[in-house]
């Protein structure tokens, strides 16, 4: 792909996976905990969305020669998209699966909310109504591959930006 490519596809994908996240901590904001099957420590998931989301969706907007500033990188570096794109394809990916098993789990294996929460996201759908499949297949589980995607952008960000340059 050419330099030009990659660039707008990570810009694209950062801005969904920001959007999504910020998306999925509003039912976490306007619950306030209440509306929750069960008590959980709400503010911790709808701050961290919130955070990954609004930092997503700055690195998609910000100009290129900011992001190389903040990362100690050429401008024109292939790395500045593709490493961080790489890494939302990595996490998203492994997350799709991993929602697709979550919420797809029959309600006998009772699973512990208070760990599928920061694992799904939208694990309270299941826990208020069983979803049906294609729901599973083509909103619950993009939704969370993308909150993981946008986690994923943060880690290859930190990576780029934390590491030494060879």
């Amino acid at each position: 792909m050419t330099g030009r490519t990659i660039r707008t596809t990570s810009r694209i994908a950062f801005l969904v996976c920001g959007l999504v996240s910020l998306f999925t901590s509003v039912p976490y904001t306007m619950m306030r905990g209440v509306g929750l099957p069960v008590q959980s420590e709400w503010v911790i998931f709808a701050v961290a969305l919130v955070l990954v989301g609004v930092f997503s969706v700055v690195v998609g907007l910000l100009p290129r020669s900011w992001i190389a500033k903040i990362c100690r990188r050429d401008r024109d570096d292939q790395r500045l998209f593709s490493a961080p794109l790489m890494v939302l394809a990595s996490f998203a990916a492994v997350f799709y699966f991993f929602g697709v098993f979550a919420y797809s789990a029959p309600n006998r294996w009772n699973l512990d909310p208070q760990l599928m929460l920061p694992l799904c996201p939208m694990y309270f759908v299941k826990m208020t109504f069983d979803p049906p499949l294609m729901a599973t297949f083509f909103l619950l589980a993009p939704m969370n591959a993308a909150v993981y995607g946008s986690l994923g952008l943060v880690v290859g960000y930190a990576w780029l930006a934390f590491r030494e340059r060879t």
